[in-house]
């Protein structure tokens, strides 16, 4: 490789857009966020990973965005945890599933394409290894443009989770926090929102 063709590499790598959550374009998915699962988390885990489920979906109902939200084999994991489901919209009714990845779930892509305009999915919840990483890998095959929260999804144990993290961000999956997604849903301190939504991380 020449000096000349590394430079133009170089040059094209730093200057590659880094894409930002825009709240015209997003959709808010809760994956999995219950009862049997939570009881099996670290409880510091837990409780960042609520809080901060919480926060977005507080701000997703603020600015308007749609929320989303699944649940894996009810049945025997239990219904979404009070703690997320007395925040949730009506509209967010969860989609069951047997299948790990959401995309594979009967009636999920129903509930996504709703509005078809809103091609950025936001994911959150349960477990990051499992659900999340298959969901991320299928919305991204479907032409998504997909983030994570990081401090908004968790697994039983730490290695997992940080395991599931490397392997979505060596394939193109945006992996982002929970302030940053609001802010930039908000993308101005003039946002009519910007106040109720900048409460929620003082």
């Amino acid at each position: 490789m020449t000096n000349e063709t590394s430079e133009v590499t170089d040059m094209s790598i730093h200057q590659a857009p880094m894409p930002l959550c825009n709240a015209g374009f997003s959709q808010l998915l809760i994956i999995d966020a219950q009862e049997r699962l939570a009881a099996a988390m670290p409880d510091d885990t837990l409780e960042t990973t609520v809080s901060n489920m919480n926060r977005l979906v507080q701000a997703a109902r603020t600015l308007e965005i749609p929320i989303i939200s699944t649940e894996q084999y009810p049945q025997g994991l239990g219904k979404t945890i009070d703690a997320v489901r007395e925040n949730l919209p009506d509209t967010a009714a969860p989609t069951e599933k047997t299948s790990f990845s959401c995309c594979t779930a009967a009636g999920f892509e129903r509930a996504l394409t709703s509005q078809p305009e809103r091609k950025q999915v936001v994911l959150v919840g349960m477990e990051a290894h499992i659900c999340i990483v298959q969901t991320a890998s299928g919305l991204q095959r479907w032409g998504y443009q997909v983030f994570v929260a990081a401090d908004a999804i968790c697994s039983r144990q730490e290695a997992l989770r940080d395991n599931a993290l490397e392997r979505m961000v060596h394939s193109g999956i945006h992996i982002t926090n929970t302030e940053s997604v609001a802010f930039e849903w908000l993308g101005d301190s003039q946002n009519p929102s910007f106040r109720e939504v900048s409460r929620m991380f003082r």
